[in-house]
């Protein structure tokens, strides 16, 4: 049997249970530990109700641009090779590192296949490449030989890969190939991408 004690615990704990109850679905109630929620530094990016940052100017986290500057979607000052470079670039930054088919699908080389842009990324895959794929891409070249199973891009599998796909192999990486994004600029990458074709033809 209950006694005295219990009965008005267990009373208790159905009025604040019931108290806690509101109409309002959007309010989460009183969080137990909110600073693992939120953080206790200013975030740029969040801005808590009620939360007023005294550094900043309007009481923001996120600074205020530096005077002139341009956002990147706005960028009129470049040509129009430039220009196609920077929607290349946004594009691929928004393709997660694991979507080999989504750069495949939309990705599109803004070089064209001039005999400058092929020599410029023959040198570029003879600096970075060779030493895996071969000097004519048959997955033969030094340190090929010590990887195993380095692929030919004539091969029926490969020779009809598109821009994005090679594009996004080279900047991510693909099974044992390591990424090289951070080693090779955007642009050098995209003529890479024109002389892995001319290789594919072979």
């Amino acid at each position: 049997m209950f006694n005295s004690i219990h009965k008005f615990t267990l009373l208790v704990g159905l009025t604040a249970g019931l108290l806690s109850c509101g109409d309002d679905h959007n309010d989460t109630g009183t969080e137990f530990a909110p600073n693992m929620y939120n953080s206790v530094g200013y975030e740029p990016m969040t801005q808590l109700q009620g939360d007023t940052n005294k550094i900043n100017p309007l009481g923001m986290n996120m600074r205020l641009p530096v005077s002139g500057t341009v956002p990147r979607k706005k960028y009129t000052g470049a040509d129009s090779l430039k220009k196609a470079f920077l929607a290349q670039e946004l594009l691929a930054k928004t393709v997660p590192n694991d979507s080999l088919s989504y750069s495949a699908a939309l990705l599109k080389n803004p070089l064209a296949a001039t005999p400058e842009n092929i020599e410029a990324g023959k040198q570029q895959y003879e600096r970075f490449c060779q030493h895996c794929h071969g000097e004519g891409g048959k997955g033969d070249g030094l340190v090929a030989k010590q990887y195993k199973g380095v692929p030919v891009y004539s091969s029926d599998a490969l020779k009809d890969v598109n821009d994005g796909h090679i594009y996004h192999v080279i900047t991510h990486g693909k099974g044992r190939m390591w990424p090289h994004g951070s080693q090779i600029s955007s642009e050098n990458r995209w003529k890479i991408v024109l002389y892995v074709h001319e290789l594919q033809k072979q």
